[in-house]
């Protein structure tokens, strides 16, 4: 019995490292996606991240009507807030993921639920927290938020992490990872079809 919380810790911890790395990479195409809808949408490419930015320096950051703080600071911030944010939520989706089986050994099914995390993110920090908090939040389009928050974060996040799973990692945690779960099943079916 001890032995498998032993195996399971390194394996753990080699997926909060992949969460930590997916969100960051994950992070980055969110709020490439925002910047350049906010753009097309005619908010400036930098109004998400003066949004963001403003969840510490305060409404002064915001693009409405006009910043009282430059862009030089907002811009910095508004980056920091945002990838600190998106390591979190990474790392945290990873350590879950990795202690349920079914996650581990199957691509389609992480990917699938790191994309209804992303859902669930965007509900928690959009319709909770920042309704209280950070009510300027509710300028965002909703649509966009969507979008963002469920494929180029969730699905984002689940495709680094059902990329990281590596051949022979089952010595480490004592699991199958996906690679050797795909792997077994492709040696099945060769051997199922030069049996007939």
């Amino acid at each position: 019995m001890s032995t498998t919380r032993v195996g399971a810790r390194p394996a753990t911890r080699s997926w909060v490292i992949a969460g930590l790395v997916g969100g960051i990479i994950a992070g980055i195409v969110f709020a490439m996606f925002e910047m350049i809808m906010a753009a097309i949408m005619g908010d400036g490419f930098f109004a998400p991240l003066m949004m963001i930015g403003a969840i510490v320096l305060g409404q002064g950051a915001l693009p409405m009507p006009e910043p009282t703080i430059g862009l030089s600071t907002i811009v910095p911030v508004g980056i920091a807030v945002h990838m600190v944010l998106s390591i979190i939520y990474g790392a945290v989706f990873a350590a879950l993921a990795s202690g349920v089986g079914f996650l581990r050994n199957y691509r389609w099914a992480l990917i699938g639920v790191a994309t209804v995390f992303g859902i669930a993110l965007w509900i928690v920090n959009f319709y909770v927290v920042a309704s209280i908090l950070f009510p300027w939040f509710g300028m965002a389009n909703p649509v966009v938020q969507f979008l963002a928050h469920a494929f180029f974060f969730g699905t984002a996040l689940g495709l680094v992490l059902a990329a990281r799973a590596q051949p022979g990692e089952e010595k480490e945690s004592g699991q199958p990872s996906v690679h050797t779960a795909q792997r077994n099943g492709q040696a099945q079916s060769r051997v199922a079809s030069r049996s007939r």
